[in-house]
């Protein structure tokens, strides 16, 4: 009697188009995704120009000893980096290679070692930010594509 019976596309291995119901919740998730991840992004863009645009107003350049970009602006992961290392340079150089904790208290050039110190911070924070930025670009760029892949399925 089973030989009578058409196969179904179930049965037949055939892929079925998701219920209307369920296909509108995937669209709807879809389309939320797909708004997260531009505004994920843009904040991303934007975060990298503000922090750009904060180190240009500091008007620092990076030191002519530097291993790579002497003489740029210091706008870009990069120039803060290098413009960083050059600060670590200058202050083993200054202190022998001790750090502020271990200077003795009343060294002369313990309070320059503590403002280079400080700048590096900076300059590395500022580093790590635009990372940040940049992970949060890439992050919303992903959760667009995840979005418009939902969307796309739920078209059947």
């Amino acid at each position: 009697m089973s030989a009578d019976v058409a196969p179904t596309a179930a049965s037949s291995g055939a892929t079925t188009a998701p219920a209307p119901r369920a296909a509108r919740r995937t669209r709807l998730l879809g389309t939320l995704l797909t708004a997260l991840g531009i505004v994920m992004a843009l904040a991303g863009v934007a975060t990298w120009g503000g922090i750009a645009q904060g180190l240009a107003q500091e008007e620092i350049v990076v030191s002519d000893n530097a291993a790579a970009f002497a003489g740029s602006p210091v706008v870009t992961p990069w120039t803060a980096w290098a413009q960083a290392e050059v600060i670590r340079t200058d202050l083993d150089e200054m202190t022998g290679g001790l750090t502020y904790a271990e200077m003795d208290r009343e060294d002369p050039q313990r309070q320059a070692v503590a403002t280079g110190t400080f700048l590096r911070a900076s300059l590395i924070t500022s580093v790590i930010a635009f990372g940040v930025a940049l992970a949060l670009v890439g992050i919303g760029t992903g959760f667009v594509l995840g979005g418009l892949g939902l969307r796309s399925a739920s078209a059947g």
